[in-house]
């Protein structure tokens, strides 16, 4: 019941820092409410199986037809997940003083990542705009598209283009654009477009 209870309260605490260092990003997928379920469901699976080799083998070929259709949208989030399936084995184990540095690790990473060094720190701020117009309203449309996004922007670039079915997809990057003037972009688009 301890070491269940404490792989939840882990859990927990990487949703905080999930939320904390990654949260404002433009297309995360809120996967951190998963974190307290995945934390105590791996730890009660490897203390079931730590002692029984049979076990952990069919546990091994039960879990290779099972499937997850979700993507992952965040690179970030693959990161956060092995860090919950990490702390929650160091649980099933017993080995506390491992959690603990598991954690204390993470911490340090993450503060490296959101204020350290310039060259390291990671653009928490951005987001990514999608277009998706007829292709004959892109020709005609997109040179003041283009300059209204390069203008309206900050730090934004087009991060790609793609054109398929009479369909042209532009995805743009932009960074540090407050929800205000998000909007304003957003009706501005849809005055260029329909005009």
């Amino acid at each position: 019941l301890f070491i269940m209870a404490l792989s939840l309260a882990c859990s927990l605490f990487i949703s905080f820092l999930y939320i904390t260092c990654y949260q404002s990003r433009a297309t995360g997928s809120q996967i951190h409410r998963a974190f307290p379920l995945l934390g105590i469901a791996i730890t009660a699976i490897f203390i079931c199986i730590q002692f029984s080799l049979p076990l952990s083998l069919g546990l091994l070929g039960a879990l290779s037809i099972v499937r997850f259709r979700t993507p992952i949208k965040e690179p970030e989030e693959i990161g956060f997940i092995m860090i919950v399936i990490a702390a929650s084995i160091a649980c099933a184990t017993f080995n506390l003083m491992f959690l603990g540095i598991l954690l204390f690790i993470t911490i340090i990473a993450l503060l490296a990542l959101t204020i350290g060094p310039k060259f390291i720190r990671q653009r928490l701020h951005d987001g990514v705009l999608l277009l998706v117009l007829p292709e004959s309203m892109y020709q005609a449309k997109s040179p003041e598209l283009l300059q209204y996004l390069d203008t309206n922007l900050q730090k934004g670039y087009m991060e790609s283009l793609h054109s398929a079915d009479g369909q042209t997809s532009i995805s743009y990057r932009f960074r540090n654009l407050p929800p205000s003037k998000l909007l304003q972009v957003q009706g501005d688009i849809h005055l260029l477009t329909d005009a």
